[in-house]
């Protein structure tokens, strides 16, 4: 294996990948505040298992991490995700409306003090809808830009500054980058 070769990853360097993954990774943080927001000021009011919904705090928080950290197998489990959640939301949003009448308390946070008006949380639990269309969109984008695209190429070519040099490989053609039929015809 000659020194001169690297792998390097073209498609994370264009500026379209990069400001892709910005974008899904700020909306994955959106999203994870508003519901925290949601999680944490209507506490007592929340139905159903309030530990589901932490988990699922916490795998966008997860999958904001991996986005940035260039993992592309996130990305649909980010839309279906974001699917789900976009549903949710919708059912939620005239629930927190409906709070807002005779015989309704405000609910208590999540640390025992007043939590937030029920409109309030209604309009952040609209609020979710138009940021998981987003996320939706800019996971689908990011996801057909293939950014687990590698490629062999000498050191003087390479556009990823994250480039390493190759593994060893018993295939022939490694060095250029070639796999299957390629590698077998030499």
């Amino acid at each position: 294996m000659e020194d001169g070769y690297v792998i390097d990853r073209p498609n994370r360097a264009k500026a379209s990948s990069k400001t892709t993954r910005a974008i899904l990774t700020f909306l994955l943080l959106v999203s994870a505040g508003i519901f925290l927001v949601v999680i944490a000021g209507g506490w007592s009011a929340l139905q159903g298992n309030k530990g589901v919904q932490i988990a699922y705090l916490l795998l966008y928080l997860l999958m904001a991490y991996l986005v940035v950290r260039w993992n592309r197998g996130v990305l649909p489990v980010a839309a279906a995700l974001a699917i789900l959640l976009l549903i949710f939301a919708a059912v939620s949003g005239p629930e927190w409306f409906a709070r807002d009448k005779n015989g309704f308390s405000t609910p208590d946070s999540i640390l025992g003090s007043t939590g937030l008006e029920s409109q309030m949380l209604g309009l952040l639990t609209y609020l979710l809808i138009p940021v998981q269309v987003l996320l939706i969109f800019f996971a689908a984008q990011a996801f057909r830009q293939d950014w687990h695209v590698e490629l062999e190429v000498p050191k003087s070519r390479a556009k990823w500054p994250g480039a390493r040099p190759p593994r060893a490989s018993t295939r022939q053609g490694a060095r250029r980058g070639t796999t299957g039929a390629g590698a077998a015809r030499g």
